[in-house]
């Protein structure tokens, strides 16, 4: 990446090599990072990003938008129709 570049990761957190992008943001070679996923989730207390001062964190809900707003809630309200019918839940883990 550029110099001085931002790179932000809302997909998952293993494409991001993370003790890499720690000594990235450190030395300027990223000038600051958006991180909505880590290799490891939940992410220590102690994880080094969080020290960080050009580090911007949230807690994996990039994926919310109004129209993902609205699906969930409109998958949540056939679930709820669905059981009280008896039916298969739609998208049940194995």
């Amino acid at each position: 990446m550029k110099h001085g570049a931002v790179l932000i990761d809302t997909a998952r957190g293993g494409l991001v090599d993370q003790p890499a992008l720690v000594d990235a943001l450190r030395t300027g070679q990223l000038g600051s990072a958006g991180l909505d996923v880590f290799a490891e989730e939940p992410p220590a207390r102690d994880d080094a990003l969080f020290a960080l001062d050009n580090v911007v964190v949230t807690p994996h809900i990039a994926w919310i938008t109004t129209g993902t707003f609205d699906r969930s809630f409109a998958l949540a309200e056939e679930n709820c129709r669905r059981v009280m019918a008896g039916a298969a839940l739609l998208h049940r883990a194995a």
